[in-house]
């Protein structure tokens, strides 16, 4: 299959309860400032969000529901999520707008959220909230990543289950009123950390911790993996981390963490050859947080300001 990517051009981030966009298309390094600021309803616990390219609408989830709001908040169209939950934590619905912009795909983890049914895979019309697809998974999540490919109309969904594990699907919308072509990967001990910029390989890290791989997309067949040792750790004593992703189509950055004999938590990120899994060198993040490293497939990669706005940089 020849892949044409399409790039990702806008990105969310809450900054102060206000959902911000910004446009990476335009090239800038530094502190990003957004192009868009979308203030909630102040009584909203916004969970995730996205933003229409065009900017019009933004789409967020809450504990109970999936809103679409237009650029000044005014709410469009709400998809409750019944019965309510009285519960208020282990569970995080997520949603991600597909790239043509019609499709809401929201996560939601009901089990955990005690509805009485599995979780749920939803796919919702941008524009009205109608239910276009749904399929209930064998998951019981606490939260859930989804990544679009990008360069088709498929989606990765990484159910995070705590302790138990972490169970992976893809899908994709079977056509007009024919529902969801829904997949599921054989494993639940790897988590989903990136797609490649190509959409031909996709990396995970092993549940435990106990190693890193790049698979090929989309049957999820293992091209290679490394262990901590390959990185001259001792793996008794180093993990990787559940971090990382890819700096550009031939380098993937992978974290390890460890302790000091302090027992003070460290991370080193390294280098490596996205086809032939070579470590090349250490890198340098610009944080100490490894969840505030993003990489973007370009080049560049994100972390966050004191403001709690990104900040982009380049190695350059």
């Amino acid at each position: 299959m020849d892949y044409i990517p399409r790039s990702q051009q806008m990105i969310t981030r809450l900054v102060d309860g206000r959902i911000c966009a910004y446009d990476l298309a335009a090239g800038d390094r530094g502190v990003l400032s957004p192009v868009l600021v979308c203030r909630p309803s102040a009584d909203e616990d916004v969970v995730d969000h996205a933003v229409a390219a065009g900017l019009a609408h933004v789409y967020y989830t809450t504990l109970d529901a999936a809103v679409c709001t237009t650029a000044d908040g005014a709410e469009v169209w709400r998809s409750v999520f019944e019965p309510r939950s009285d519960r208020r934590h282990g569970h995080r619905p997520g949603c991600v707008l597909s790239s043509d912009g019609l499709v809401v795909w929201v996560y939601r983890p009901d089990a955990m959220a005690g509805r009485d049914r599995p979780d749920q895979w939803v796919a919702l019309d941008a524009g009205t909230g109608a239910v276009v697809a749904q399929a209930d998974l064998r998951t019981v999540g606490h939260g859930g990543q989804q990544l679009l490919h990008p360069a088709g109309d498929e989606v990765l969904l990484d159910v995070g289950e705590g302790q138990d594990g972490s169970v992976m699907y893809r899908a994709s919308l079977a056509g007009a009123g024919a529902g969801m072509e829904l997949v599921g990967y054989p494993w639940n001990d790897r988590c989903l950390i990136a797609l490649s910029p190509d959409g031909r390989h996709f990396m995970t890290v092993d549940h435990y911790q106990a190693d890193v791989a790049v698979h090929a997309y989309p049957d999820g067949e293992v091209r290679f993996a490394l262990s901590v040792d390959v990185f001259g750790h001792d793996p008794d004593e180093v993990y990787v981390e559940w971090s990382g992703g890819y700096l550009s189509p031939d380098t993937v950055i992978v974290t390890l963490v460890g302790e000091t004999e302090d027992e003070e938590e460290w991370f080193r990120h390294y280098r490596v050859d996205a086809h032939l899994g070579q470590v090349r060198a250490e890198f340098d993040a610009r944080t100490d947080n490894p969840y505030d490293l993003r990489p973007l497939g370009d080049g560049s990669w994100l972390t966050t300001d004191a403001s709690g706005h990104p900040i982009r940089w380049t190695d350059s």
